[in-house]
């Protein structure tokens, strides 16, 4: 049987649940970015832009660090690979699940029309 909730995992997909913040971690998996770089293609003022980068940090996916002047963000894929997991547990119930429906359909006798 599955475990259905775990915690650990709501912030990871809490922060994946926004477009902007995936365009950030996308982004990210390139290398690291200041954070103007990451707001330049975002439509949104950069205090939204650092709420959205607070929230990505707070599930473990993005760390900041102050370079001189320029805060810097890097991509911090453990977290995804725990997500990644999740689903693949899931995928693995519902494959299984929707074969044994197959294999049910097939072996089962077909009414004719009269």
């Amino acid at each position: 049987m599955l475990n259905h909730y775990t915690p650990s995992l709501d912030p990871i997909f809490h922060a994946l649940a926004d477009g902007a913040r995936r365009h950030m971690l996308s982004r990210l998996t390139q290398g690291p970015a200041p954070v103007s770089e990451l707001a330049a293609p975002l439509p949104m003022s950069l205090p939204a832009v650092l709420q959205h980068l607070k929230v990505l940090e707070q599930a473990g996916l993005v760390q900041s660090r102050k370079q001189g002047r320029v805060r810097l963000c890097e991509a911090c894929p453990e977290p995804l690979s725990a997500a990644a997991e999740w689903i693949a547990d899931r995928r693995a119930f519902w494959d299984s699940a929707l074969d044994r429906l197959d294999r049910f359909l097939d072996e089962t006798p077909k009414e004719q029309d009269p």
